[in-house]
């Protein structure tokens, strides 16, 4: 059975980590399996006074989110949390009330970060907004990586990563085909 997962990226900086990290674990998921990036660069600042009559980019992040199998969020760390333009997509996408997206939908966190705890914070505080979203999450192993240890000088996923990060792909994978029998 073919999956297709919905990919959004924390990160707007062209040389960002965590776009090089979700490229990455693409090239680790089995065949059957397609990824879908979202752009979350178009998106306005979510206003609730617009949720009768949504913007363009919203209506097409929510249609791609329907329409996939599971989520993966791929973020880094500002400040011990999420990016703003990454809780700003999904207000986007889980509003409004009673009409979200992500309801459901099996969700993946990994992040990667140029200090020592990695994304371990952000990825706590994703974990609780997932929760009440009603996004069963996968939860073992987590992954807080380090910028130097998960990539190599390319931007591609480093040998000393590869058997981990190969293994946590198997792990999202199954759990999203668990949900999607």
């Amino acid at each position: 059975m073919s999956l297709k997962i919905v990919v959004i990226v924390g990160s707007l900086r062209k040389a960002s980590f965590n776009t090089k990290l979700a490229d990455g674990l693409q090239t680790l998921a089995p065949d059957d399996i397609s990824f879908d990036r979202q752009r979350i660069d178009d998106l306005p600042l979510y206003n609730q006074d617009d949720d009768k009559d949504q913007p363009g980019p919203t209506k097409g992040l929510k249609q791609a989110i329907r329409a996939a199998d599971g989520v993966l969020f791929v973020t880094p760390e500002y400040n011990r949390s999420v990016p703003g333009v990454l809780k700003n997509a999904i207000d986007h996408a889980s509003r409004p009330y009673g009409d979200s997206a992500f309801a459901g939908k099996p969700a993946g966190v990994i992040g990667v970060s140029v200090g020592a705890i990695g994304t371990a914070c952000a990825q706590q505080h994703l974990r609780t907004i997932l929760a009440y979203l009603d996004m069963p999450t996968f939860g073992q192993p987590e992954a807080f990586l380090k910028a130097n240890d998960a990539l190599d000088k390319d931007g591609g996923i480093a040998d000393g990563s590869r058997e981990f990060l190969q293994k946590w792909v198997d792990g999202y994978v199954a759990w999203v085909r668990r949900f999607n029998r």
